[in-house]
């Protein structure tokens, strides 16, 4: 199956590396570029991609916004934020949005393409290092991200350690070696959890966790 990619980025030279590295996949095809949140919308509407590669710092409309306004919008796409951490203060807001995943601008092409890949399937997170230092970065420097504040009800212990290890950053792989379980019923207790926690992916289970203190800011 083809991968339908929708790149948002206000800055040219971004836009292009990102298309030729996104074209250079067999299983992927680029259905346009957006040079802001507004455009972005306006196109995943008109072009239903699978996938938007959503820069935050845009004019006009910045990521976050636009990440809303997909994720409640008429259409499936997910969206994939690009992030430099290093002057980006606004990560935890585009958690709340509703973005499926998290991309380094530096990462290496095969790691993009990999985290298209996990996110378009929807039932990955992607690189555990990024949502570990996503985590950490974003409370540290965060004002108003919240501190623990949700009591969990409703779950098993065994669902506990699973929610737990995804808010750690663990992929499903990781997470059946860590419990001596299979991929698929880590994969399961995944599942559970969103359907539960009324989570709407993985990264949203990582918020829960951090606001219910299975994972600190500063581990």
């Amino acid at each position: 199956m083809t991968i339908r990619v929708l790149i948002a980025d206000d800055q040219e030279l971004i836009r292009t590396a990102l298309q030729t590295s996104v074209a250079s996949a067999e299983d992927m095809l680029v259905l346009g570029e957006a040079g802001g949140g507004a455009e972005a919308v306006q196109l995943t509407v008109r072009l239903r991609p699978d996938v938007v590669m959503m820069d935050l710092r845009m004019a006009a409309m910045d990521g976050i916004e636009a990440t809303r306004r997909i994720t409640q919008g008429p259409t499936s796409a997910k969206v994939l934020v690009l992030t430099t951490f290093d002057d980006d203060d606004s990560v935890y807001g585009a958690l709340r949005a509703g973005a499926a995943g998290f991309l380094v601008k530096d990462m290496a092409v095969h790691d993009i393409l990999n985290a298209i890949r996990v996110v378009a399937a929807g039932d990955s997170l992607i690189a555990p290092s990024v949502t570990r230092r996503l985590i950490n970065d974003v409370v540290r420097r965060s004002p108003t991200a919240p501190g623990p504040q949700r009591e969990l009800t409703g779950i098993t212990e065994r669902e506990q350690q699973v929610l737990h290890l995804v808010g750690s950053g663990l992929s499903n792989t990781e997470i059946a070696a860590r419990l001596s379980i299979t991929v698929a019923t880590a994969k399961s207790y995944v599942t559970r959890l969103l359907t539960k926690l009324g989570a709407r992916d993985r990264v949203h289970l990582v918020i829960i966790a951090y606001e219910a203190g299975l994972v600190s800011a500063h581990r």
